[in-house]
């Protein structure tokens, strides 16, 4: 159990006021027994019969035992606490940006194997880290695009991430502004704290203002900026750059702390602004657990003669006769519901368990979908009827590669909820793949006839039925019309800056 010291304090600190009143009852309590002559009322051969403790006894007084009760019990009171009351998949569902510099210099050799090899593996690590929270991935040089809205799907964002390159975006520079205005309005729509992380290895000082006003203007979101590369950076611009974004500025190492920094600054800020929201913040009370001593101190006032040694011998009997609950399961079933069980197993990534133990169909499939099991989870999302489970079906079609079917499920989704952002971008991404496999089989050339044959049936007015050669399988078909993320981006990125009035 990890102790914040800075976050510790008291819940009710007034109860603290009864430790100095037991101290003082001890201690005068002690005086008292010290003074000569405090039982002469008592006949002398009664008085070691009526007395609790008796000369050359061991072990604590009773005045001991009930002071250091009255002291355990204002310390519970008091409501001890260093963590809040949020439930425990909280911390990660703080949402995340990475906006990947794609400029030239990022293919730069000196963090092998490259610069934005480097800045991809980082993507990779923190969205495997970050399991079930939302994160979002933007390109930027002269022109920023919103490659992947914020999404708990690990493997989407890794698809196309593993597509970026230095020549997908044909304008040059570091439009660092855009890129902070794009992600400011794709987390719009998740009404919580999100966190947008630039990574880069350079600045173009003449947008140092522009990237001052759009952070200013981002409401709830907050910039960092980690700097890739180890030669040739400029660090007084890079440092101007994070002063003009009001954000911390950062260093990929490719340790395990570039993680930790950028998580922690994204739960931080998501909690900040959650409080600021709610107004409250609720704090867990971990005073409970001192019943367990002050129950063992009560044991204490039960038995004449109770010693320290007695004390020890019950603490080691209760520490080491702590076995194993037989029969989890069973106990599980006992206090637990099937989906409670889900829950914590879905929690806990351990999906394939998950997908057993939901019967909620919502749930179900979505712990089937991160197993992988795509099969299982169309099954569960088509018993369910709302937005959420149509945006799921399309997501879950478009894996399977039944893209029209995808595009169906959107269009339901839409339908109910209008103007979703994660469902129109989806159907935008699954339309625009179906657009480039029609132009890339209509840009084959047809197969010239080696005779043309004159049918006199159909004079005759009799219809002959003509074989038609079929694909070997319907997955075959599927996967070789299926067009690169690459190209898919470049095409992507080229039509948004054409609408744009942007020229390479």
């Amino acid at each position: 159990m990890n102790i914040d010291l800075s976050a510790f304090h008291f819940l009710r600190p007034w109860w603290l006021l009864v430790i100095p009143l037991a101290i003082v009852l001890w201690w005068g309590r002690h005086r008292d027994l010290a003074k000569p002559g405090r039982d002469t009322r008592i006949a002398p051969d009664l008085l070691p019969y009526l007395t609790v403790r008796s000369t050359g006894s061991r072990g604590p007084a009773p005045i001991d035992v009930l002071a250091l009760m009255l002291i355990l019990g204002a310390l519970a009171a008091a409501g001890p606490t260093w963590q809040r009351d949020e439930p425990a998949y909280l911390d990660n569902v703080a949402p995340l940006i990475v906006a990947v510099d794609l400029s030239a210099s990022m293919d730069g050799a000196d963090i092998p194997p490259s610069r934005l090899e480097a800045a991809k593996h980082l993507l990779r690590d923190l969205s495997a880290q970050r399991a079930g929270a939302k994160t979002g991935l933007i390109a930027y040089a002269g022109s920023a695009h919103l490659v992947a809205p914020p999404t708990d799907d690990a493997s989407l964002l890794d698809l196309f991430a593993q597509a970026l390159s230095s020549d997908l975006i044909a304008r040059k520079g570091r439009d660092a502004a855009s890129a902070i205005d794009l992600a400011s309005r794709a987390l719009q729509a998740e009404q919580a704290g999100g966190t947008l992380l630039l990574v880069t290895d350079g600045v173009d000082t003449g947008q140092l203002d522009a990237v001052k006003d759009r952070a200013r203007a981002a409401s709830n979101m907050q910039v960092l900026i980690m700097a890739v590369g180890q030669v040739g950076l400029d660090v007084a611009a890079l440092r101007n750059l994070a002063d003009a974004a009001g954000a911390p500025l950062g260093s990929l190492t490719g340790s395990p702390d570039d993680l930790d920094w950028v998580t922690l600054h994204a739960q931080q800020h998501f909690r900040a602004v959650q409080d600021a929201q709610m107004g409250v913040v609720h704090w867990k009370d971990v005073g409970y657990w001192l019943c367990w001593p002050l129950g063992l101190l009560a044991l204490l006032t039960l038995r004449r003669g109770w010693n320290v040694a007695w004390l020890g011998g019950l603490l080691l009997a209760a520490t080491f006769s702590t076995a194993p609950i037989a029969h989890a399961g069973a106990l599980a079933d006992a206090f637990l519901t099937a989906d409670q069980q889900g829950r914590i197993a879905f929690e806990q990534g351990h999906y394939d368990e998950a997908v057993q133990r939901f019967h909620d169909p919502y749930w179900k499939g979505r712990a089937a979908y991160q197993a992988g099991n795509y099969a299982v989870a169309l099954a569960a999302f088509s018993s369910v009827q709302t937005a959420e489970g149509y945006f799921y079906v399309g997501n879950t079609q478009t894996r399977l590669r039944q893209y029209d079917a995808a595009l169906d499920a959107y269009d339901q989704a839409l339908s109910m909820r209008p103007n979703w952002k994660p469902a129109m971008v989806n159907r935008d991404i699954v339309s625009r793949l179906i657009d480039d496999m029609s132009q890339e089989q209509q840009g084959e050339p047809a197969d010239s006839p080696d005779q043309t044959i004159d049918d006199k049936t159909a004079k005759a007015g009799k219809m002959i039925q003509v074989p038609v050669a079929k694909a070997a399988s319907e997955d075959a078909w599927l996967r070789n019309l299926t067009v690169s993320p690459a190209r898919f981006l470049r095409s992507k990125f080229a039509i948004e800056d054409a609408r744009a009035g942007g020229k390479p």
